[in-house]
């Protein structure tokens, strides 16, 4: 059968991906509507919105997808075989794909598959163009297979990332934001982490077969040939096209919809296109406070920031305890997405905590304690430097940041020898880097005994050869005569959820959360058990907070019951078992231990003791860009672009809360929040 020859590559992929886009747009919000995750209680405007917006959105976005694929029509034309050029750009491919080769280069910095990928990449590349230039009859060949395959890769890319946006709204009842961009670039964890929680072979396959039939039916009956770039009349007006969408798409997406938030957050965010969502997190991981936030007078923001933090006028609070200081050694134990709904206390009735449940009992237990986030990163800023929530980026992960006063700092002081113990690797979100600016010695997977890791995944060791090796160090600690401090963070509560076999009994999927959580408890009851045997333990307070709760979703952006932690200190006859009520927040957490030892020093922490009858309740949540202060029944929420809104929260039992948007503001706790936000964001 003849073919007809296709002449404008271009011409002809662009509107039809378009319109492929517009029509898989549509499907992803249809499916994201009945999506359980998703609270539908908006009007018939909300939906206008949804599909009305969403449509331009998605139309803005793909015109601007295009700009790689006119990229690599325009290259493929013959002239750059010509002399001299041909031979100027190998040489200069040669030259990059040995830089890439022999140098220890910036594609390193985060030891993940990066380097691999740019090396294969730039050497393919440099044998791909050698052999074109030398060898003309492949070039027609080559053209056509490339544009062959730049159809699938956007296939690919399409279908895969609209299968990503209905996993990631599960997770976090949201489009793609900075976690996405935080997780892709650690590629080997997230990989592995695929890869150990999916049938990603099947998978795989069949998002290639359904790229690979959307590119037959498009060009059945067609032919690829030569690049038609021969008329500069019409080159010029197709990228004049691409850069005016360019400019005009992303203004709309970057400030037009935005301005149309709808009041329930799932309404807002399926008006949004995922990919640029994406993108823009990419590109502003850390956010301008003073750009973005609504401020007030920077003289009234210290002010009420030093009252509420009881600090001098030099951001000082001397804290002199009228008995000396009590020499115990602290574990404390960060223990990776334990959601307070999972234990018995908080209204589980699953019994996946028995451990956690018998320690609550023996224990002073902080009620009403609520994460400063919902990654890891933001729970170790909260507790390692006391600090409320930073805009953008956690302050764990910017690696320009330093001059960090943190607990550690105290702790070494007064002579203890502080550690980061960690069953991952360190450099994931700069953990690594960060523990050792605050003068920590780090201890993680790499520094293992390999022969004794009875499990391990893509994330790390169980969490029982974690605890296995901090007795071993503890030991150490406790035969040379040092007082210890030890952070351990804890992995194994992380998808894909596997674990040591044998360890507890559960009927249902073994690769599931509650089995994890099952599983974590399982190991810190068996890591009690194992410390109580230890010379060291009548010695030793334990420590054990949530890093985060497991998911954040909800119909607002801050939902307060997705951040409700449990947090506890043991230490049988040292510590008196007692339940707290205040409302506080992890900042509040080691303010509190120091206290309980009777520790002095100058705190420069927003956190107070939560024990003291003059401390404030409140606590501080935040995603990336919304930034939460609640006090007084009352939600506060500073968000981008100047945006202030309050919710009253009616605890109506078992830990569960249900906002609703006030309409008129309370502008004192709005100032308070201010306060706080404003003076950690931008005192240097």
């Amino acid at each position: 059968m003849n073919k007809t020859k296709l002449t404008d590559w271009f011409a002809f992929f662009a509107p039809r991906y378009i319109l492929i886009s517009l029509i898989v747009g549509i499907l992803i919000r249809i499916v994201l509507i009945f999506h359980p995750e998703t609270t539908i209680d908006w009007g018939a405007v909300e939906w206008i919105k949804i599909f009305g917006l969403g449509l331009l959105n998605d139309l803005a976005f793909s015109a601007i997808a295009l700009i790689p694929a006119f990229v690599v029509y325009s290259l493929l034309c013959n002239c750059k075989y010509n002399k001299p050029q041909g031979y100027i750009i190998l040489g200069l491919l040669i030259a990059a794909t040995l830089y890439f080769l022999l140098t220890h280069d910036i594609t390193n910095e985060y030891g993940s598959a990066l380097p691999r990928v740019v090396n294969v990449t730039f050497v393919i590349l440099t044998i791909g163009f050698a052999i074109r230039l030398f060898f003309p009859a492949v070039r027609e060949v080559w053209r056509a297979v490339v544009l062959w395959l730049v159809m699938v890769l956007y296939f690919i890319f399409l279908v895969t990332t609209s299968i990503a946006e209905v996993v990631f709204w599960s997770e976090f009842g949201v489009r793609f934001n900075f976690i996405a961009v935080d997780y892709l670039v650690y590629t080997h964890e997230v990989i592995g982490n695929i890869m150990e929680s999916y049938p990603m072979g099947v998978i795989g396959l069949a998002i290639l077969v359904i790229a690979l039939g959307i590119c037959f039916f498009l060009l059945r009956g067609k032919q690829l040939s030569q690049c038609n770039l021969s008329s500069w009349k019409k080159w010029l007006i197709t990228c004049a096209l691409l850069i005016a969408s360019v400019l005009v798409g992303s203004k709309w997406l970057h400030y037009g919809y935005r301005n149309l938030d709808s009041k329930n957050l799932f309404a807002t965010q399926l008006q949004e296109n995922g990919e640029w969502d994406f993108l823009e997190a990419f590109a502003s991981n850390e956010l301008n406070y003073s750009q973005f936030y609504e401020m007030i007078n920077e003289k009234e923001a210290s002010e009420l920031k030093l009252q509420l933090c009881n600090q001098n006028s030099n951001g000082i609070n001397s804290i002199k305890d009228s008995l000396d200081m009590i020499k115990k050694n602290i574990v404390l134990i960060t223990v990776e997405s334990l959601s307070g709904e999972f234990l018995s206390r908080y209204g589980s009735t699953a019994n996946i905590t028995p451990s956690l449940d018998t320690l609550i009992q023996k224990s002073l237990v902080f009620d009403n304690l609520f994460a400063a986030g919902n990654r890891t990163v933001r729970g170790l800023e909260a507790i390692t430097l006391s600090l409320p929530p930073c805009s953008g980026e956690s302050l764990v992960k910017r690696k320009s940041a330093d001059n960090f006063f943190s607990v550690g700092d105290i702790f070494r002081d007064n002579g203890y020898r502080t550690l980061f113990i960690y069953g991952g690797n360190s450099y994931f979100d700069n953990m690594g880097n960060f523990f050792s600016k605050c003068g920590y010695e780090i201890f993680d997977k790499k520094s293992y005994d390999e022969q004794q890791i009875e499990f391990a995944n893509i994330w790390g060791t169980s969490d029982e050869d974690t605890y296995r090796e901090t007795i071993k160090i503890i030991d150490k600690c406790w035969e040379n005569n040092e007082n210890f401090f030890a952070h351990i963070m804890t992995v194994s509560n992380h998808r894909p959820y596997t674990f040591p076999e044998g360890r507890i009994e559960y009927e249902g999927n073994m690769m599931s959360r509650p089995a994890a959580v099952k599983y974590s408890d399982w190991a810190i009851g068996d890591f009690i058990a194992q410390s109580s045997e230890k010379e060291w333990f009548k010695e030793t307070v334990f420590v054990i907070i949530a890093d985060h709760c497991a998911s954040s979703a909800g119909k607002i952006s801050l939902p307060v019951q997705r951040y409700h932690i449990p947090a506890l200190i043991y230490s049988p006859g040292f510590i008196e078992p007692q339940y707290v009520t205040k409302v506080c927040s992890q900042v509040d957490l080691m303010p509190t231990l120091l206290s309980l030892l009777h520790v002095s020093y100058d705190s420069k922490f927003y956190g107070q003791d939560i024990l003291s009858p003059n401390f404030k309740e409140r606590a501080f949540m935040a995603t990336y860009q919304d930034l939460g202060y609640y006090a007084n029944d009352t939600l506060t929420i500073l968000s981008p672009v100047r945006r202030v809104r309050q919710y009253s929260i009616e605890h109506i039992g078992n830990w569960e809360y249900v906002e609703k948007e006030c309409e008129q503001m309370n502008e004192k706790l709005v100032k308070e929040a201010q306060a706080y936000y404003q003076t950690a964001n931008t005192t240097k």
